[in-house]
């Protein structure tokens, strides 16, 4: 099919000979009239269908009634007017109405309409350029097209192929529009509420050359009638030609030869089904189905996409769609001028989901960021430094974040320690990816028992329980290292993690209070309840990073959350702000007491607190910085583990793992792994700061209790509470266990 020449015997194409050879200014002329009354025809034939029309058999219209006696009209009835009309007025009328209509249709339609000759030059786009908090140009999205173009004589058959197959299966069969398209758009418009689809590929090369992006009704009229046109002035395979070199594949690849360079480095003549299927995928999304972006599985379910399609259109056979699913692909080294790629990615997606594909690939926008190229730059190095020391633990990524908890602005994002490495999968970002958190949720768990009643002078026995849920094995919580503490405090129980004692407070309470809690703070992964027990307080449900990040901040903001930023500002080309961030798009809720947080701050950064779990010269300890809250976290199957850790100024939340979820060897939380990552980039950026001490917020009281001081809520500061033991038969919660 895809090796069709151009028909030149059907009516289309012999008017089309015709205006041409009269000239330009004539067909100019002449399809804008024939447009226009083609506009007024189906009103007109609905009024004169009696008389002007008499062999033209069509319903009658709910809107008048003839009399044949009188040979008049009565009651012409539209939504607001009446009409009553005799024989002799209807020309009249009909003039008054043609003319009307015709300089309507033209002036909302027609007016400035381009021709289709303008498909030989190409319009100068404007390019988008992200930049970090301090005005550092971090990437810029289509500085240059990078466009080779092609003879179609040149592009493969499978290639063709599968871009119609992906586009446009009828393409050498329509006059540059779809009746099946359309309906297929017009039940979506409908049912949706939005205008999309249907496009033809000469109406997508109408849209990508000639006319705008924006999704309105006159702009879909104006590119029906347009790709019309230039059916009749080029060939199908000038079109499709056309097409292959306009079309993006990604980034600042325009065109099938470029595309075949930048993601296989071998010629469009070179290209087997398989990579032929891929290319021809991305154009509907090149963002969301770059095999370099962040998601490289939807690439391949693209790419399988295209090929039954191919297979369905009869295009190929069930043997060549199989072989192709199977066939290898190598690319090339994705290597771009390029600062900070995950965040970079990351901000990218958000614009697109905000603004539209089309208006960041070609609107010129200029987005300002909260990034710190500085402290990205840092944790780059960092990551990179430590993670090549974990190699024989089984150590083979890692993920950074690190906020601002006053704004809850991004300062760095480290995605992976290789973005370029997409072999393997360094481009995925694991900061947005779900993880066990380990013992670093236990903070959701404290928080709220410390805002229910209890105090961190309550005591609990860290000994043996079973937990009896119906249906199930009895839920028998271990502590990390295996052993009992006996009875200790609540500071005691959270700053040195112990388990046991954690799964007792949550089971004083319910799992439920703690998943709300977690979702007011920030935590956006626990949407299926029935999925979660007890073991939800030791890291039994996945979370990202970056909400475990914003959970944090809220503690270190004193309990007021400030929902995480990365943009700051976007304007176009013509440098009208399209967004900017302020109170309204990004209002502080305080979700926690100021005094619990202060509670929790004042046990994480007590060194002397969590010394028998984690020694006193830890990794968790910033010299000269006695204020630095922190807290570890480490899945039972050794495959996450992280630490987070923040003063006034800086939160720094680190995950180590691998991408594939293997287990990693003998990492000891708070010796090795993520926290020797946190301590090095949080000393860094604490040099030569002083330390600043956390403010006592008002209803606080410092006393003594049980031999030594504790700091209590006002109202309960007139005992020193032990806390209830759980029931341990009578948990109705569904346990997860890790």
């Amino acid at each position: 099919m895809a090796g069709k020449k151009h028909k030149t015997t059907t009516a289309p194409y012999i008017l089309s000979a015709i205006l041409i050879a009269v000239g330009k200014p004539f067909y100019f002329i002449l399809s804008h009239i024939f447009i226009a009354i083609a506009f007024t025809f189906f009103v007109i034939i609905g009024i004169f269908k009696k008389k002007v029309f008499k062999n033209i058999k069509l319903p009658k219209l709910p809107h008048f009634t003839f009399n044949k006696r009188q040979r008049k009209i009565h009651k012409i009835v539209y939504p607001r007017f009446k009409f009553n009309l005799n024989i002799k007025k209807r020309f009249l009328f009909l003039l008054i109405l043609s003319a009307s209509t015709t300089v309507f249709a033209y002036f909302l339609v027609l007016k400035d309409l381009p021709s289709p000759s303008e498909l030989t030059s190409r319009q100068i786009e404007v390019s988008t350029k992200i930049y970090d908090r301090n005005d550092n140009l971090l990437y810029t999205i289509y500085k240059d097209k990078n466009r080779t173009p092609v003879k179609l004589s040149k592009v493969p058959e499978n290639v063709k192929l599968a871009t119609l197959a992906a586009e446009d299966a009828e393409f050498y069969s329509h006059a540059g529009f779809s009746i099946k398209g359309m309906f297929r758009a017009l039940s979506k418009n409908i049912s949706e509420g939005r205008l999309q689809g249907g496009s033809t590929i000469t109406q997508q090369l109408v849209k990508n050359a000639l006319l705008s992006s924006e999704k309105t009704y006159v702009r879909k009229i104006r590119e029906l009638i347009l790709s019309v046109r230039v059916e009749m002035y080029y060939s199908k395979d000038e079109i499709l030609e056309m097409y292959l070199n306009e079309v993006n594949y990604g980034g600042t690849t325009y065109g099938i030869q470029e595309a075949s360079m930048h993601y296989f480095g071998k010629n469009v003549e070179d290209l087997n089904l398989s990579e032929a299927a891929l290319l021809a995928g991305l154009p509907q999304s090149p963002t969301r189905y770059s095999p370099f972006g962040n998601n490289p599985e939807l690439t391949f379910s693209r790419q399988r996409e295209v090929l039954h399609l191919m297979k369905v259109n009869k295009f190929i056979t069930s043997d060549e769609q199989g072989k192709a699913v199977t066939e290898g692909i190598t690319f090339t080294a994705n290597k771009q001028n390029i600062l900070a790629p995950h965040f970079v990615m990351y901000v990218r997606e958000k614009l697109i989901e905000e603004f539209g594909e089309e208006v960041v690939l070609k609107g010129g926008l200029t987005v300002k960021t909260t990034l710190d190229i500085n402290i990205q730059k840092l944790a780059e190095k960092v990551a990179k430094e430590e993670i090549a020391k974990l190699k024989n633990l089984r150590v083979g990524n890692t993920g950074i974040i690190v906020l601002d908890p006053k704004t809850g602005e991004t300062l760095a994002m480290v995605g992976s320690v290789d973005y370029f490495d997409t072999k393997n999968d360094g481009n995925v970002n694991v900061t947005t990816r779900l993880r066990q958190p380990g013992s670093s949720i236990k903070v959701v768990n404290y928080a709220e028992a410390l805002s229910g009643g209890l105090t961190l002078a309550s005591v609990i026995d860290d000994s043996s329980i079973a937990f009896n849920v119906a249906g199930q094995k009895p839920y028998i919580p271990k502590n990390y290292d295996g052993a009992y503490k006996g009875k200790i405090t609540v500071r005691q129980a959270l700053a040195q993690s112990r388990n046991i004692p954690a799964v007792k407070i949550l089971a004083s309470y319910g799992v439920s209070k703690m998943i709300d809690l977690g979702e007011k703070m920030g935590i956006t992964t626990w949407k299926d309840r029935s999925r979660f027990g007890l073991s939800l307080t030791l890291g039994g449900g996945e979370t990202k990073l970056l909400d475990l990040a914003q959970v944090y901040s809220v503690v270190a903001n004193m309990g007021v959350k400030n929902e995480i930023k990365d943009i700051t500002e976007v304007r176009n080309y013509q440098d009208k702000v399209l967004f900017k961030s302020d109170e309204v798009t990004n209002p502080q809720e305080k979700v926690l007491d100021p005094r619990v947080a202060f509670l929790l701050i004042d046990v994480l950064k007590d060194n002397i607190a969590r010394s028998p779990a984690f020694g006193s010269n830890s990794m968790l300890v910033i010299p000269n910085h006695p204020e630095v809250a922190v807290k570890t976290g480490t899945s039972n199957d050794l495959r996450d583990n992280l630490t987070i850790g923040f003063n006034k100024d800086y939160l720094v939340a680190v995950w180590v793992g691998n991408n594939d979820g293997s287990s990693m060897s003998r990492i000891a939380s708070g010796i090795t792994g993520a926290a020797p990552i946190w301590n090095k980039i949080m000393r860094t950026l604490l040099t030569d700061k002083l330390s600043v001490a956390w403010d006592i917020p008002k209803g606080l009281v410092y006393k003594e209790c049980f031999s030594r001081n504790e700091w209590f809520l006002e109202e309960k500061q007139l005992a020193c509470p032990k806390i209830i033991e759980p029931a341990a038969s009578i948990v109705n919660t569904q346990v997860s266990v890790q």
